[in-house]
């Protein structure tokens, strides 16, 4: 599944890959891998990029329009 929201909030916030990565405590390739859908991103990192991104899950998975 291709996580378009995970690239629209990191550019939103102008992060690079990198430094999401470090905020997951990942290397960049495996962020990367994630964002682009090539491996399913763990519970715990879309939990933990919506306390960062102060957002939803549900929104960072689709399931919602609303911020």
């Amino acid at each position: 599944m291709y996580f378009q929201r995970l690239e629209d909030l990191r550019v939103d916030a102008d992060l690079t890959q990198e430094q999401v990565a470090e905020i997951l405590h990942c290397k960049r390739e495996v962020y990367r891998r994630y964002e682009k859908g090539i491996h399913e991103i763990p519970v715990w990192a879309v939990i933990e990029l919506a306390k960062y991104y102060g957002t939803s899950t549900d929104y960072i998975l689709g399931l919602t329009d609303g911020r």
